[in-house]
């Protein structure tokens, strides 16, 4: 059920927050810090925050995931 799928990424999409930890596409795994129109902006290491568009991120995370790597 493709068309499930793609409306479940977009309703995560349109949900992120300051806050949520997610991966991206590419495999990159970060802490959102700001999001705007098409892109959110996440800290990938303490003072390291990259920008990424948004449908290139895949998947959110539980909180905490990221100080337990």
């Amino acid at each position: 059920f493709p068309d499930t799928t793609l409306f479940r990424s977009r309703a995560m999409i349109a949900a992120l927050q300051k806050g949520d930890e997610v991966v991206t596409s590419s495999g990159i795994i970060g802490t959102v810090t700001k999001v705007a129109e098409n892109v959110v902006s996440l800290e990938v290491a303490s003072g390291v925050v990259i920008n990424v568009q948004k449908p290139a991120v895949q998947t959110k995370l539980e909180k905490g995931t990221i100080k337990s790597l």
